[in-house]
This record gives structure tokens, sequence and C-alpha cells, in this order.
């Protein structure tokens, strides 16, 4: 009888019994263990020895001589998978077909596997054809039109570079043209056939031309819409290894930590302020234009681990909350309600800590520093993701396909998930703990560790001035722009203060004191420009407004007009 439930080996079986009483191997035997024998063609089937008794209760089931395995969870499979690409990639290529034999797992979909071979060996159509038996695997099946856009692409670079422009045309022509993605990427690529030369379609493109190289790269892109259970990301072992190990430095206490514990964020309308804390709720203040005196709007309660993170939607109609580092969930909130829309979360082992919203309000980007950001709908349905991104602060521009990602490479990069490209627009020698963007998605205000902020040009890529005075260590604080035409810029300090500058000035125009703890957000009203507002550790926001005139010389700088318990 085979251990896999098969229809009985008679002839196996009575081979194994000869050989065995005989002394001889049979020759159907290759391995023996825990009185089990595996023949050459992968079936296991009883020994039957009349010197060997049946195993006792070891925690497999035993019935009429047969052994049942015992059934593995999905995270002890996806512990093998990845220890099975790692000796994949040593090259122990045997010893992973008796890992992925004895525990009955596969490495990867054999689809999967087909695809992968077929795009490395430059075979497109076999490639195409792989995608359509994948669709069914993925959890966004409309991403296969992206897919093919870059298996297209690919093909379509690879024929000029080989000199095959009417190949070329007929691709881009019959094949791209069809798909109606991405219209203005086929301009870009329909600009490629006037190239003269090889090295010049390279140059032009960026492209590292046909070959290993650029076919892994567009692997490592395809894999992005695959989830690991079909095919495992690159090098996923060393990754995840790699993060866990940055995960428990920086929750040392003898490495530098940083711990959060009161922000704000004013709704676009300037007419709502929410606060949040590590105490799980949020709170939502109505704020009178009039008399600019707040009041209790809403209280949205059950956020477990604490809140670290608010972004309004565009239409102030919906507040996503996000968690600590060690929370993989985020809170979707109608604040005209108080319902929650949406409560998601794409794995267990995630870290929601950041979100900003898409500009049209119906989506949004979400990540933190496990690895890989996502964009999704209201609903919390995956729409794409990006793998190997460790996210600190994320920022959607007002192109409306552009992500911009802070990650512990203590840069800022760009992500488009249309054309699934991305470059480096910022690049500190410090982590940069956070950054907002002005409403003209020009500038960039960042708070770099042990540093302070720093004011970039995001379209000339250049620092243009660093602010002094505020105390920066590796605290997570958030800065802002604000004022008239947001000419002027603030930030928290770990000293307790709030810092306010002229955007064009180096030096602080008003430091402001109240708070006893550190301050990690300030944020200005986007409507009224004389209001402001702090949140501490201390466990206050407090609401700064011009002070009152006095004279000439008492008259300059803001006074706190109200504070109250976050």
């Amino acid at each position: 009888m085979q251990a896999n439930g098969a229809p009985q080996d008679t002839d196996a079986e009575e081979s194994c019994r000869n050989g065995t009483q005989n002394g001889e191997p049979s020759s159907a035997v290759t391995a023996h263990t825990n009185g089990l024998t595996v023949n050459n063609n992968g079936n296991t089937v009883v020994n039957i020895n009349n010197n060997q008794q049946p195993a006792g209760n070891n925690g497999n089931s035993v019935s009429d001589g047969v052994t049942k395995k015992k059934r593995l969870s999905p995270g002890e499979e996806d512990v093998i998978r990845l220890v099975g690409q790692h000796l994949h990639d040593l090259g122990l290529n045997q010893t992973v077909d008796l890992l992925m034999q004895e525990s009955g797992c596969r490495l990867e979909h054999p689809s999967a596997t087909r695809f992968r071979n077929h795009v490395m060996e430059g075979e497109w159509d076999k490639a195409e054809s792989d995608l359509n038996e994948l669709k069914a695997l993925m959890h966004s099946p409309s991403a296969i039109v992206r897919m093919k856009f870059l298996l297209l692409q690919q093909k379509y670079l690879e024929y000029l570079e080989d000199g095959k422009v009417l190949e070329a045309l007929q691709v881009l022509r019959a094949e791209l043209t069809p798909l109606k993605y991405n219209t203005e990427r086929i301009h870009v690529l329909s600009g490629y056939l006037m190239c003269s030369h090889a090295e010049d379609l390279r140059s032009k493109a960026e492209w590292e031309g046909k070959g290993t190289v650029s076919r892994t790269k567009l692997l490592d892109k395809l894999q992005t819409y695959l989830p690991p259970s079909v095919m495992l990301p690159p090098r996923r072992l060393q990754t995840l290894l790699k993060q866990a190990v940055e995960l428990q430095r920086e929750r040392c206490l003898y490495h530098n930590t940083k711990q959060d514990s009161g922000l704000d964020s004013f709704s676009n309308d300037g007419t709502k302020l929410a606060t949040g804390s590590k105490d799980t709720t949020v709170i939502v203040w109505h704020i009178d234009t009039e008399t600019q005196q707040l009041k209790l709007m809403k209280t949205l309660e059950g956020h477990a681990y604490g809140v670290s993170y608010l972004a309004w939607s565009p239409d102030d109609t919906y507040l996503i909350a996000c968690g600590p580092d060690d929370c993989s969930e985020l809170w979707l909130w109608n604040v005209q309600t108080g319902e929650l829309r949406t409560k998601m979360s794409q794995s267990h082992e995630d870290s929601l800590t950041s979100v900003a919203w898409n500009p049209d309000g119906k989506r949004f980007v979400t990540g933190g520093q496990r690895g890989q950001f996502y964009q999704c709908d209201l609903d919390g349905n995956l729409l794409d993701s990006w793998e190997g991104v460790r996210v600190q602060c994320l920022w959607c521009l007002n192109d409306g396909r552009t992500v911009l990602a802070s990650d512990t490479h203590q840069r800022i990069r760009g992500y488009n998930f249309e054309d699934l490209t991305d470059r480096n627009i910022v690049q500190e020698d410090h982590p940069i703990m956070s950054f907002t963007v002005s409403k003209n998605g020009r500038l960039a205000l960042l708070n770099v560790a042990t540093q302070g902020v720093h004011l970039w040009d995001l379209q000339d890529r250049v620092l243009v001035r660093k602010y002094q005075g505020v105390t920066q260590g590796f605290y997570t604080i958030h800065s802002c722009f604000g004022g008239q035409n947001e000419d002027f810029v603030a930030s928290g300090s770990e000293d307790h203060k709030v810092y306010i500058w002229h955007r064009r000035s180096e030096l602080p125009i008003a430091e402001l004191s109240g708070h006893t703890r550190t301050v990690n957000c300030v944020t200005w009203n986007p409507i009224l420009p004389g209001l402001l507002a702090s949140a501490s550790d201390d466990g206050t926001v407090r609401i700064w407004g011009p002070a009152p005139f006095l004279d000439v010389q008492e008259g300059e700088g803001l006074n706190e007009c109200c504070s109250m318990d976050s």
C-alpha cells in the first residue's frame, strides 16, 4: 500500500518483501527511513521485516502498517520553502529535492517555474501563455495586463537591439498598443525606433541590454504581482533575517530607539483636528473658524496597539489610523458617522505604520518596516504591492501615479505602480525619521536623525536649507509647512519646544515653550494660517495662535491659546 493513498503496488511490495528476507536489497529500494522504504519512483511502501516491530505512538498515526505523515501548517510550509530556496541558491539541489519530497511541499508552483524559465530564456510567447495559467493564482487578476506589458516591453527592446526593426514595430502596433495601458510609455517606446545603434538604445532606455541582467530585473518586477505562495521573491530568507536583525537592534535599549505617544492632524478644510496616542483612541475635534475654539466631535475607539500616524482623505470623509511598529492593522473610519469602514491587515507579520492617500481619494498606500508596502482601495482590497522596501514614511504626489517612500537606506525614492519604475530622489547621510511635501509637490521637509530639519527641492534633487535650533535624535518627529503660501516651517523637538522658521531663513523666528516632554508632531491649519497644533509625549495637544497685540516689542510671535489632553 502506498503512503500517499494511491492504489496498492503489489509488485513493489512483493519485491521489497523478498529482498529483505533474502538479505539482498531489491532493485526498487534506494533508502530506508524509520521502518519505511522509499522506492525509485518516489513512493513510500511498507518495509515488512519480522525482526522489526511496528512503530509505537510517536506522534504519527499507524494503521495497517501505514504511517501517515504529519500535516504541516501553512507557516511550517513557508519555512520549508524559504530554506529550500536558500539551499537552491547555494547549489544544493539534491538536498532541496529530498527536502521537498519528505515534506510534501513544493518550492514554487509549477506554472511559476515554467514562467521563470521562459522569461530567462527569452521565450516570450511561451511566457505570455504561462501568464494565463498564473492568472487564477493571483490576488489581483487585473494585474495580468501590467505583467503582459512588461513582458512585451522587454521583447520589443530585444528586437530593437538585434536590429529586427520590423518585428519590433509589429510588437508595438499589434501587441503593446491593443493593451490600452500606459499610452504615455508606449509613446516613449516608439521613440526608440530612431536609435542608431544598440548602445544608443541602451543609453536612452536606461536598459542593460538583452541578456541575464535585464531579464532578472524584469523577473523581479513581475514577481511583485505574484503571491509568495506561488513564487518566492529573490533571496527571501536573507531579506527576512536582515529585517529581523534590524528590528531587534531598533528595540534594544542599548541602541537608539523611538517612542511616539502623541500626534495630531488638521483636516484639509481646516474645520477638524484629529488627535491620537497610545491610549487606543482617536479624538476628532471640531474647530469654530470664527472663535478658533475646539469642541469634541467624535471619539474613535478600538486601536489595540495605540495610534502612531493619522491621515485624512482628500475630501475629509475618511480618516486612517496606523499603529506602532508591531501593529499589522490599520483602521479606516468614516468621520461623519463615526463608523469603522475598514480594518485592514494583509498579513499578521506586516507592520503598517505609515499611510498616504492618493489624490483621487479612492486609494491609499500603506506600509512599514517589514519589507513591503501596498496600494489598496477603500475596502482594504489589495490593488498592488512593492516588495523589498522597509518604509519609514509615505507620500503620494499630485500626479496620482508617484509614491514617495523614505526607507532604511537613508533615502527617499519615487515608485510608479503603473510602469513599475523606481528612482532615487533624496539621499541623506543619516536616517530620515519622517518627511512631508509642500502642496505644489516641489519641496520636501525632512526630519533627519541627529541632524535636524532639512529642506529639499524634489525637482532639482538638491538640499536647499538646514534649519537650526531644533534637537532631533532618533525619535520620529513630524514637521510641517504652513502660513500664507506655506512660507513658514514648524517642527517639534526633543527639548520640549516647538520651533518656527521662515522658509527662507535657517534661524528660528519663534520658540514655543509649554510642553514638558518631546514634541512629536506639529501641524498647521491649512485654512487658518495663524493656527498651529502640537502633540507631545507629555500626553497633551496644544493649540497655538497669534499673540495678543500689546505693543511693538511684545506683539511678535505666537501664543498658546488652548491645551487639552490627547
